[in-house]
């Protein structure tokens, strides 16, 4: 019971990162698009941005991802047989993918602090593309959850599923970008 309860934990936890990683790199790219604006509307609208991405980052996601982690070793713990499975290993390195794209948003949100209301330099197609990472993790990890044993079995299909995927989503990304710039 205490496996399965801690395991709901996690996946609530996991959700709500999940949901906080999402949205602050769409912060981002809000933050970017402002480059255009006037002078006025660029600073109210950057401050609140920033107001918004540090509060998302400290009361929701770092809080969150903490949790989730705390659930997650615990789970290894009571079940130290995962470490022996095939699929967990390759759980854990998609993990370890979105710690580094976890550290890559911290830095955005402490450079958005520092550059009391300057523009972003990184371009605003490159922050659309880095939102849509996040998701790239999220499907690995649940694919890998879900299929477990199958993943190791199938995974020609599902590394070209995924590529697909990514594809498509990249396509979409810069569609809907040039769409906007008309």
């Amino acid at each position: 019971m205490l496996y399965t309860i801690i395991k709901a934990l996690h996946i609530i936890f996991m959700v709500s990162y999940f949901a906080g990683i999402f949205y602050l790199v769409r912060i981002f790219v809000y933050y970017k698009d402002t480059d255009e604006f006037s002078e006025d509307k660029k600073k109210i609208l950057r401050e609140q941005y920033i107001f918004m991405a540090r509060r998302l980052w400290n009361i929701i996601t770092v809080p969150a991802g903490v949790i989730m982690t705390i659930c997650g070793l615990t789970l290894i713990f009571l079940n130290t047989g995962l470490m022996k499975m095939p699929w967990f290993h390759l759980k854990l390195t998609f993990l370890v993918a979105l710690a580094i794209y976890h550290f890559w948003c911290w830095k955005k949100v402490l450079k958005l602090k520092e550059l009391n209301g300057n523009t972003l330099e990184t371009a605003n197609i490159k922050l659309r593309q880095a939102n849509e990472i996040a998701t790239f993790i999220l499907f690995l990890v649940v694919f890998t959850v879900i299929l477990k044993f199958q993943v190791i079995e199938y995974w020609w299909q599902l590394i070209s599923g995924f590529f697909v995927l990514v594809f498509l989503i990249m396509m979409t990304v810069k569609l809907v970008n040039k769409k906007k710039k008309k």
